[in-house]
């Protein structure tokens, strides 16, 4: 093999974009190098410009081409923008997946909810436990965050050690889970970090982020004043706020009922993984109309508005088991992702009709972010003290003010980059040296897409202007054999005028057959341009807007 002389980094997704996670490390010279790569995410479509995809994923081809290079997947933690396209994509990489017990269940479960999962393999590594993956040392170094054992990783090399932070915040009070270890982060920088590459998703936010346990309180004190029933929608992995909805149900006297398939997929995961020790058994949905109104809480999955979760289908008043009437209360304890609020707010407005009190993060401390504010940086750059910083996991705005921070804080060299830039970290001055291809997969249904497919991109012109379909019959001598056939889909009926949009069509389809000469017309191919030319330009004349033009010609 050959001798070890560079030390890289590229990102194939979450820079420039929250989600979709994906980052590379290469040791080896620029002819041979070892790979490891850290988490493996999703982003979720947006049905204004990605109709009909429900996941957007990162273009994996690099690893593909370098799939026999690739030593490994690390793990920092279980939330679907780090670990969720691994099912998808695992199948292209073929490597050994490396994460801690609860992420490890968690993927189990996960993988025993699909249909036909691929056989995935995960090693277990102990929460601030080391293993050997090729020629990266990685130690699993506990930090909070919102979600069971999430971990920033020390990737060890022989040229240097990197802290890949993953997603973390500084909460000596997390509930569940231990607080971030500041202890080894200091000593990790009193032995010499090579790059910090770090989440700055609240970077642009003043101060520290509030804990769990303040939270919790304010849980406790609604859901024990609350008169008829409470619902409680929260993110499904934050097992801390199960936990501590829990606690203020247990406190109030109510029994809590689990809504939504992933919310009982993490509390069993949980229970088994011992982080719901000492809480009462938790119910089914079945039981939600056995209790008294003001003896039960129902823990419902929803909190970002999904179409078919739990909480949009009561806010529907078409859940089989779960109804909310005037008088009870509904705790959003969580933040609306952007892109999500148009969805959250019509759940919130199905709820106030029905009489429902709505309570959000904007009256009562009910949600804290799980990412650490301006003062948290500040203080895991002075516990580290990296040579280099690098602003990962968020949009340029939140990169640019995270880069500006780490400057300010005395770091001697900060470095922006995007997705599919190739970075040297060392031995030598750091510096974008190159790009790896990058990009986006979609998942359309059950078929992953890339970015310029033909289903992907009509499908949303379509979604702008509709479809016009024509279908012609001709003679082997260019006579029109029959009228031909016109359908227009997602179209007005009429003109501004009041004139049918069909009729129209249909007398520039007739009057574009007859205006061609003869050898055209006995031409399918060329007859069939000519009117898929003509029909978009009436169309455009007469409604303002360029629809889809699908035009078979059949010669008989």
């Amino acid at each position: 093999m050959a001798r070890p002389d560079e030390l890289t980094f590229a990102p194939l997704g979450g820079v420039g974009e929250i989600g979709m996670n994906l980052s590379i490390y290469g040791l080896g010279n620029r002819h041979q190098r070892s790979f490891l790569a850290v988490d493996l995410g999703v982003s979720f479509g947006d049905e204004e410009h990605l109709p009909g995809i429900d996941l957007i994923m990162p273009d994996v081809r690099f690893l593909e081409k370098e799939r026999n290079n690739l030593v490994g997947l690390v793990l920092t933690h279980a939330h679907e923008d780090h670990f969720g396209a691994i099912i998808d994509l695992w199948p292209k990489l073929g490597c050994k997946i490396y994460a801690t017990q609860f992420s490890a269940a968690l993927f189990e479960a996960k993988c025993a909810a699909e249909r036909n999962p691929p056989k995935i393999p995960v090693t277990v590594i102990p929460s601030g436990g080391r293993v050997d993956i090729g020629p990266f040392n990685v130690e699993f170094i506990p930090v909070a965050h919102s979600i069971p054992e999430s971990h920033a990783l020390a990737i060890k090399t022989d040229l240097g050690t990197v802290l890949h932070t993953g997603d973390w915040k500084i909460d000596p009070t997390p509930i569940i889970g231990q607080p971030t270890d500041e202890r080894r982060l200091r000593e990790l920088g009193d032995e010499g970090v090579l790059a910090l590459v770090g989440d700055s998703t609240n970077a642009v936010r003043d101060g520290r982020s509030p804990s769990e346990t303040e939270v919790a309180a304010t849980i406790k004190k609604l859901v024990k004043a609350a008169k008829g029933r409470v619902a409680v929608t929260t993110f499904a992995s934050n097992v801390a706020r199960v936990r501590a909805v829990a606690d203020a149900a247990n406190a109030a006297d109510r029994e809590v009922v689990v809504v939504g398939r992933a919310m009982e997929r993490v509390v069993q995961v949980a229970r088994e993984c011992g982080y719901l020790d000492g809480s009462h058994k938790f119910r089914s949905a079945d039981y939600y109309g056995h209790f008294p109104a003001d003896k039960v809480l129902a823990l419902c999955t929803g909190s970002q508005g999904e179409p078919r979760a739990a909480l949009a289908r009561i806010a529907n008043d078409d859940h089989p088991q779960v109804t909310l009437n005037k008088g009870d209360t509904v705790i959003f304890s969580s933040r609306t992702i952007p892109g999500n609020e148009k969805a959250v707010g019509s759940i919130i407005n199905n709820l106030v009709m029905q009489g429902v009190e709505i309570i959000t993060d904007r009256e009562h401390l009910v949600h804290v972010s799980g990412h650490p504010r301006r003062d948290e940086l500040r203080d895991m750059i002075s516990w580290v003290r990296p040579q280099l910083l690098i602003p990962v996991h968020g949009e340029a705005l939140h990169l640019a003010e995270h880069a500006k921070l780490a400057r300010a804080a005395g770091v001697p060299k900060v470095l922006t980059c995007r997705n599919g830039d190739l970075v040297k970290l060392g031995p030598g001055e750091p510096g974008i040296i190159g790009e790896v291809p990058a990009g986006r997969l979609y998942k359309d249904g059950t078929i992953l897409e890339d970015a310029k497919s033909r289903a992907v991109v009509e499908r949303r012109r379509m979604g702008f202007a509709g479809c016009a379909f024509v279908a012609i019959a001709m003679t082997e001598q260019g006579e029109l054999v029959d009228d031909p056939e016109v359908d227009l889909v997602g179209m007005p009926e009429n003109n501004a005028a009041g004139e049918l949009l069909d009729d129209i069509v249909f007398d520039v389809v007739v009057s574009t057959i007859e205006g061609l000469p003869k050898p055209r017309r006995r031409d399918p191919d060329a007859l069939g341009e000519s009117v898929r030319r003509a029909v978009r330009a009436a169309l455009n004349e007469q409604w303002g807007k360029k629809p889809i033009c699908v035009v078979h010609v059949l010669t008989v």
